[in-house]
């Protein structure tokens, strides 16, 4: 059975940790404060203690890692794809649904246009009312988030410090920041581990085990996907915060993918995939966590049923996400379409100038499905009366709607973005892909209506 040794300091004193992967035993207390009989028994129950990853020596079969560069080859046409800039939409909106799901507002229902006022007021001065305080709440979140994955893609190598810095931007509310110093668990009661689904290592580990991890997410041992996967599997394995591992776990995939250059943005909507086939993503998390020799067919098995599930996820994102571009594609063309024939219907010539506002200003679009006169004179780095005659054009050409969202500030919407990012959220919430076969497993934007 293969061992490992790590140090580190607590204060003065050097902590040496020698484990192997196993569970240990470990006894809880008897809480005879808590409300129930059930509540305060104490007893014997199982933390685990994971292997290193560093040094582990994981042999990937060839089936997987033929599965891996397939999959790896649809990401990197995903893009390449033409709809660029509405892609990048779908990543803001995609990373909202994260935010819905892994936080404590899950079960509050907020639409993406709502979420978009939100993240245009926090951009521009004057604009306050027209969302609600739950929209307000998760553009905060995606925001965090998004800024907090773009800081970790750039620092030169990552460090633990900088996972407790991520944790700390995407729960800023939570009480209790830093690794964790106290026994964790998944399932069971909130007073004892011995009815828990899942005890992660005990708290002296977790500095040394998250050292370890960040030093992998350094290296390019593996392919992409294989490093994103066994990142994310190791961390939720040690489940270093008290609260919020779920969703720092999310933002370490996308981490890995965009350091390893195969995302540019965090566009992959895996971890929704994972999030929709909840028992799956708990089968692979299951078998990834061995007992014994990392060398061992029971080793290597759970690795591969881990990693299939994951690449099995990877791959349905990327059809998601590719199926999304396209139909932004298609209305890209409907919306050049409509516009030629309102400037003909205007007297205009029929396409306008390729360096010209409104020409730019469609393009942009799918990235910016809400906008102002202000925000398009900064997009476009135009006079506000050219800003305004591109939004008017638009409108009468019934590609945007007009919004009074303050005022003295009228917004202008994309609705059939907003539609189509509304249908994308309920697909992926489809354990079939298809709200035709399967309805949405958990909380989306409603059907449009119009």
């Amino acid at each position: 059975m293969k061992g490992y040794g790590l140090s580190f300091h607590r204060g003065r004193q050097r902590v040496r940790i020698i484990a192997v992967a196993t569970y240990l035993e470990a006894s809880w207390p008897a809480a005879w404060d808590a409300p129930g009989k059930r509540d305060r028994r104490g007893g014997l129950y199982r933390p685990y203690l994971p292997d290193l990853l560093i040094g582990r020596s994981l042999v990937v079969s060839p089936g997987v890692a033929q599965e891996a560069a397939k999959v790896e080859g649809l990401v990197r046409r995903l893009v390449a794809h033409s709809a660029g800039h509405g892609v990048d939409g779908l990543a803001r909106f995609l990373l909202r649904s994260e935010a819905i799901a892994s936080s404590r507002i899950e079960g509050l229902q907020t639409s993406p246009q709502q979420v978009a006022l939100a993240e245009l007021a926090a951009h521009e001065t004057g604009v306050s009312r027209g969302f609600t305080a739950t929209a307000a709440l998760v553009a905060n979140n995606v925001t965090a988030l998004r800024q907090a994955v773009t800081g970790l893609v750039s620092v030169e190598a990552l460090s633990t410090a900088d996972i407790v810095a991520l944790h700390t931007v995407l729960l800023p509310d939570e009480k209790h920041h830093g690794l964790r110093e106290v026994q964790n668990w998944v399932g069971g009661g909130d007073w004892h581990p011995l009815d828990a689904e899942f005890v992660p290592p005990p708290p002296e580990h977790v500095r040394p085990l998250m050292d370890d991890l960040v030093s992998y997410m350094n290296t390019a041992e593996h392919a992409p996907l294989i490093q994103a996967a066994l990142a994310h599997a190791q961390f939720e394995t040690i489940h270093p915060f008290t609260d919020g591992n779920g969703r720092v776990g999310r933002a370490l995939v996308h981490t890995v993918l965009a350091r390893r250059g195969l995302t540019p943005h965090a566009i992959l909507p895996i971890s929704l995939v994972l999030l929709t086939r909840s028992d799956a993503y708990i089968d692979g998390l299951t078998a990834y966590r061995y007992a014994g020799d990392p060398h061992s067919a029971e080793s290597r098995q759970g690795s591969d049923t881990w990693l299939r599930i994951f690449l099995a996820a990877a791959a349905t994102a990327v059809e998601q996400a590719e199926r999304f571009a396209d139909e932004l594609d298609e209305l890209h063309s409907e919306w050049l379409e409509r516009h030629r024939r309102y400037r003909e219907s205007q007297g205009l010539r029929a396409t306008p100038r390729a360096d010209s506002a409104v020409a730019r200003l469609l393009s942009l679009l799918p990235a910016a499905p809400l906008v102002t006169a202000r925000t398009v004179q900064c997009l476009l780095s135009v006079t506000h009366p050219a800003a305004r005659q591109a939004l008017e054009e638009l409108a009468g050409a019934g590609i945007l709607h007009p919004k009074q969202v303050e005022r003295n500030t009228r917004g202008y919407l994309a609705r059939e973005i907003f539609d189509l990012l509304a249908l994308t959220e309920r697909r992926l919430a489809s354990t079939r892909w298809d709200t035709r076969e399967s309805p949405p497993g958990r909380i989306v934007p409603v059907r449009p209506q119009h």
